[in-house]
Parts: C-alpha cells; structure tokens; sequence
C-alpha cells in the first residue's frame, strides 16, 4: 500500500499542489472520484482503501525519475521515448554549434536499414523492450495508473495488493481509464511475489515500494527481484547519430531502479533507537540532523540486505519531504564492488552536551601491488572519550550510509525535464525547488549542523544564514544547505574551526558569563579563546542561487492535520466527525492538565520562603510562599538519618533553591 490511509481528501485545492486537481462525488454508491495528474481513480468513501492527497508530490517524483530512468536505458538500447510536452522543447536544447554536424549525422542515420531506424517510445503504449515495473503495495492503483498514462517506454505494470477489496477497486480503475493493456492487477502478498520473481529473466526493472510504516519486511525480497543489465552496445557517437542527443553518456551497466518512502519517521528519527536497530540494523540519534541520518539509516539497510546476495546499491535520489523519506536507488551484481560495501558505512560519535559529532568509518580500501585494491578493517576511534570542545560524553550510533546520498548528474536531468516541462505535474514548482537545493548540497560531507543549534549551545544571539555561511567561505571552507532542513550548515570545516566561528560571534554579541554554570557546554566552549579570527562580512556567493531565485526550497504545512492518516481497516470506518472526535480525545494526551489555581496556591504555601529567611522579603503575607518556621517534629524527621535532606537545613544565603518558583 502506497503512502499512508486517510479520510474523504479536502475538496480545496491549497498552494504547494498537493491536493487533488479536481473531485467528485458519486452519491449513489458512496465513493469518491479523484483525479490526479493523468489518472481518475474511485475510492470508498469509508476507509477501507486509503487514498493520501498529501503524497501527490511523492507520486509527481516518482514519475520524474522513472522517465529520466527510461530515457537511460531505453536510449542504451536504441529507443527514443517520447513525453507529452517535449517535443518542442528538445529543439531549443540543441546547441546551435553542433546543429551542422546533427544534420549530417541523422542524414547518414536516413540511410540505415529499417531494422537500424530510431526508434520511439509513447506514452500509454507497450514497448517490448520497455520496462518492467512493480507497484508493491498499489492500494487503489492510483501510482500504477499514473505510470501507464504518464511514463513512456514501459512494457507493462504489474498493481499488487493483499487485500481483495483492494484489487477489486484496482480492476474497475484500470478500466475506468483504459490502462488495461499496461496494468495487470494482482492479489498476493508483496513478498512472496517478488520472491517469485528471483530468476534473472523474470525479475522486474523498476519496484515501487510504499507501505505504511515501515518497507523493512519487504526490503530482503526487493533487492533480489529488481533486474540487472548488461553492458551497453551504444557508444556516444552512435547515440547521436541516431538523434538521441539528450543522453549525456552511455552507461557502462544498466541495473534495476528500487523506489522506496519510509513513514516510520519517529523511529529512523532517533525517538526509538532499539526499534530503528530492529527494523533497519542501526541505531537512530536524536539530532538537528536527523532527518537525513533517516536517509542515511535507510541506504544503509537496502546495500546490507544486497550485499548477502552479492549486489550493492548505488544511490540515485534521496529525499526528505513532509513526514517520510523517499530514496530511489539502483542495484548492480557484484563480488568485487561489494567487498568496497564496509567502507562505505560509518559509525556516528555524537556528544550530548554541544553535539559535535564525529563519523567513523567501518572498513578502509588501500592500494596493493599490481594495482589491486586491499580492504581491512578501519582504525579508530576518531575521538578521546569527553568531548574536546565541552567535555561531555558522546552517544554512539549507526552504521549509516557516509557516501553520496544523490547522483547528482542524474538529478540534473530530472531537474532540468521538470523545469523545461513544468506543465506536467501538478507540484512541479516544488520539485524544482527541492532538486534545486540538492544540487547545491556538499555531496561528501555527510550530516549538518543548525544555525539554532550553535547559537543555542553557548546561549548567545542566532547570526543570519548569510553571516555565518559568509564566514565560512571566509576561512577557506565550503558550505551548503541541506535540502532536510531549512537551517542546516553543511561545511566541509571542522568542528574546531565552526566553534572559534561562533566564539568571535559572541565577542560581537555578548554573553552573561556569570548566568552560566560552569560544568554547561556553553562556559567551557567560550573558555577558550578563539584561533581563527572570523569574518562576517556578506560575500555574494554566501547567498546559494535556489535561494536568489525564489524557489519553493522547504515546505510549510498548508492544512490542519497534515501528515500521516488512519490506517485502512477491512470493512472501512467512516472518517469524518467521528475522525476529528478522535483526534480531538488524543490530542495533547500526554501532556498533564492545567493545575487549577487555587491548589497551585496551597503547594506553593507548603515551601518555606528563601527571602524571608534571609530577612528581605517585602511582601509579607502576600507572598506565596510560607514565612512560618519550620515546626519542631518536622526539624527533628529531616534530622533523622533515614529522612531525606529537605531545603530547611540551607543555612541563610547560600543560594540554594527551596522549592520550585521561588522567587
């Protein structure tokens, strides 16, 4: 099942295009017609197959990248697709230089054989030699519709879901817009499925993976059925004299195309570490960077489960948006690159107190003679046991993916389709937004820091983006923005030279010191006098260019309850009043109730006053603290050894607390 359950979708369209483009209601038999991108689907006005508008911009990337991925391996082979909307746009894209050589070059492609002719590929037709592509867990059939009204060069869709109602409602939507020849519906257990599906020649080249929760019982049997290529018979001057210009090189191995979104995101976020360590094999921190440590978490996951059948993966796109994570990674064969697959994974050192952290590699590569290549175990730890800068202890967690989590050539071309093609999805402005923000990030530099988190650690004022990225650029350093997280800070400088920034920031902007315990991570840093005098001067090129230009960069929730719904239930339960009563019931529900005022006023009564014992206190009996001595029996219970000390036995002024709120 795709996404996460919800309710009857808000008729109202909001700003991001997350909402579907256009709805009516079918009275007479209860449900509910949505359309969405290419597709017009009918779902149950009950909840038992659920339907997410929220997830319209996971759906509108999916079908981005499975295009690009298309035009890749279709062009190996010889097979130009064709996406509504290009046409015109390919023509513009050509480089006015090369246009002399093109022309002499498709008139030699004139004179080939029939059998040699171009190719192409259109949407809603099958391509024998298209892709094959799985939607695990398809729910209403919504994304496999999608893909067959959307995405050319396949060869056909397989829609599988374990409920029957479910397949039902996906049968009468293939028919409903006329897919049927490319969407084959299925009832059968995702795993067994694609277990089914091991052998090289049945396997498929692309699965779609979207449960609710978490993919993790499907990942084992994902990374076995999704195909691998062979080499490509295609040079590039071949592939330009047969008029496909648009690839930029050809691929030396072809492999399948794993999708998969994550919604267990308070798990891989560091609220449930043994959980995430079940579930993924690793340990989740809690941390400004958590976010794309979930991303890392789960890269991470699927190369372990592939390497136990000798295959890696190599990451396409990974991307944090709203409530889940969503990567899109390829999968290869091989004995020899999975050796490598050690040194890519690190442990996390992280300190608790300024939350510096500190990335540990599992396995190195080296050198050997006769040019092979040697793996050992990695030499460590990279870190003394207390922190340097704030001498508290430090958290251990992962292993984690630590190399690129995007190939970003590969996001350029998704980037610069959408751009080129905006009217083709719906949130089209959003994902030019957030590829525009990967594209600028440091694909090497694994995590980030927050502007909040350096300025809240040593108590002191938060400088501006542009400030403290300017400062960086400054000292020699390079930095960016992380497309999980509005304020991150991720540079290349160490964690020394981030704190001596921040230091010459404080001298700017004082700090109370004597407000400041001694043992706090806040004293201890800014006891250190800085070695690297900062700049704060503003630099243009502090400013990144997604940035200038406006882009939809980071989300805002545009509607109340925005986020993961209900699960499907058999037999669906209405989601309307009785929905929002329940949530109304939950909500804050661990939270403890307002404490009335008047029993507020007898606890504070039973706290001995601190000023008034030290014979400055004004207010006399409007003060809310007790000015009554202790009583004899109570002086001889706390003198006892087995009683508790209490705050009656601190001599006068000596600046310990007597109660909460004292004054």
């Amino acid at each position: 099942m795709e996404g996460q359950p919800q309710g009857p979708p808000n008729p109202a369209g909001v700003e991001n295009g997350t909402e579907p483009c256009g709805e009516e209601r079918a009275s007479e038999a209860q449900e509910t017609t949505v359309t969405e991108g290419a597709a017009k689907i009918a779902f149950p006005s009950a909840n038992e197959v659920f339907y997410n508008p929220v997830q319209e911009f996971n759906r509108d990337l999916t079908c981005a990248v499975i295009t690009e991925f298309a035009r890749i391996q279709l062009g190996a082979k010889g097979i130009q697709i064709k996406v509504p909307g290009e046409k015109d746009v390919q023509k513009v894209v050509v480089d006015l230089s090369e246009q002399e050589e093109e022309k002499a070059e498709l008139k030699k492609g004139a004179n080939l054989a029939p059998g040699d002719q171009p190719r192409t590929a259109a949407v809603g037709e099958i391509c024998e030699e298209g892709l094959r592509v799985l939607e695990g867990l398809a729910a209403s059939g919504l994304r496999s519709i999608r893909f067959a009204r959307e995405v050319p060069g396949l060869q056909s869709v397989v829609a599988n879901d374990a409920s029957a109602r479910a397949v039902d409602l996906m049968c009468r939507n293939v028919q409903l817009n006329a897919v049927a020849h490319l969407v084959h519906p299925r009832q059968a257990d995702a795993r067994m499925l694609m277990y089914q599906h091991q052998r090289a020649s049945e396997r498929f080249d692309v699965i779609d993976l979207d449960p609710y929760g978490s993919p993790a019982p499907f990942l084992d049997a994902a990374v076995q059925a999704v195909s691998e290529g062979g080499e490509a018979t295609l040079t590039w001057a071949q592939s330009r004299a047969r008029g496909f210009w648009r690839i930029l090189t050809a691929q030396a191995f072809l492999a399948g195309l794993l999708c998969v979104t994550c919604t267990d995101m308070a798990v891989l976020a560091g609220n449930s570490g043994e959980t995430c360590y079940s579930k993924y094999g690793a340990m989740a921190l809690k941390s400004r960077a958590c976010h794309e440590m979930a991303l890392r978490i789960v890269l991470h996951s699927l190369d372990l489960r592939a390497n136990c059948y000798q295959r890696f993966v190599v990451p396409l796109l990974s991307v944090s948006a709203d409530f889940y994570v969503r990567v899109f990674v390829r999968v290869f064969t091989g004995q020899a690159k999975v050796k490598a697959s050690a040194s890519k994974q690190a442990l996390v050192f992280q300190c608790v107190g300024c939350g510096t952290f500190h990335l540990q590699r599992l396995g190195k590569t080296s050198g050997a003679s006769g040019g092979r290549v040697k793996f050992s175990a990695a030499c460590g730890p990279p870190i003394s046991p207390e922190c340097e800068h704030c001498g508290q202890r430090h958290q251990l967690g992962g292993p984690l993916w630590a190399e690129p989590i995007h190939d970003l050539d590969f996001v350029g071309r998704v980037l610069q389709a959408v751009s080129t093609n905006p009217g083709r999805f719906h949130t089209s402005e959003r994902i030019q937004g957030v590829l525009s923000v990967i594209t600028e990030e440091l694909p090497d530099v694994p995590l980030y820091y927050t502007l909040d988190q350096l300025s809240s650690t040593i108590r002191c004022s938060t400088p501006s983006l542009l400030q403290l990225r300017s400062a960086l650029l400054h000292a020699g350093f390079r930095v960016s923005l992380s497309h999980a997280c509005k304020n991150a800070v991720k540079t290349d400088a160490p964690s020394s030279a981030l704190w001596d920034i921040m230091r010459c920031w404080e001298k700017e902007c004082p700090v109370k010191r004597e407000r400041l315990s001694e043992a706090s991570p806040a004293f201890r840093i800014l006891s250190v006098e800085p070695r690297l005098q900062a700049n704060f001067a503003v630099r243009d090129d502090a400013n990144p260019s997604s940035r200038q230009r406006g882009l939809k960069r980071f989300q805002a929730n545009p509607e109340a309850n925005w986020g993961p719904r209900p699960r499907a239930r058999p037999g669906g339960k209405a989601a309307g009043e009785a929905m929002e009563e329940r949530r109304r019931v939950h909500q804050n529900k661990r939270k403890e109730p307002a404490e009335d005022p008047v029993q507020r006023a007898a606890r504070l009564k039973t706290f001995p006053c601190k000023r008034f014992k030290e014979g400055t206190c004004q207010r006399g009996d409007q003060c809310c603290y007790s000015h009554s001595p202790p009583a004899p029996e109570d002086t001889a219970a706390a003198a006892s050894p087995d009683h508790p000390k209490t705050s009656y036995q601190n001599p006068p002024g000596s600046g310990v607390a007597a109660g909460p709120g004292v004054d």
